[in-house]
């Protein structure tokens, strides 16, 4: 029996969620991508195929603030940075896309970030 890589059990969970989940103007997909070093989420309406915001561990703002961008703080910083920016243009709620990750550890904290500065998912 082959033993299937991580990545790829990650994408499988991806491919599952999306068949549900999807993006609009007024409430936007906040898809979630985690990488080794890095965590970057975006605000994504699908029916137009825009994104609306980003936000990321390497943004210039938070570069400062976070010594590592693979903690639970720089997760909790890029969370707080896109949902400010988020409510600046009128958006509070969202659709959660972990992006096949499971809700713990960096993910957790991004998303709770998230809501307590001011969305609703």
């Amino acid at each position: 029996m082959m033993k299937v890589s991580r990545r790829a059990l990650v994408q499988r969970r991806h491919r599952r969620l999306r068949k549900k989940l999807s993006g609009t103007a007024t409430r936007p997909r906040l898809a979630v991508f985690r990488s080794n070093q890095h965590i970057y989420v975006q605000a994504i309406d699908d029916v137009a195929q825009h994104t609306l915001a980003a936000a990321s561990s390497l943004d210039p703002d938070l570069r400062q603030e976070v010594a590592s961008g693979a903690t639970c703080e720089a997760s909790a910083a890029v969370g707080k940075l896109v949902a400010e920016r988020l409510l600046a243009l009128g958006i509070e709620q969202v659709v959660f896309d972990r992006g096949g990750n499971l809700y713990h550890g960096r993910i957790k904290a991004l998303a709770e970030a998230a809501r307590t500065a001011g969305l609703t998912f």
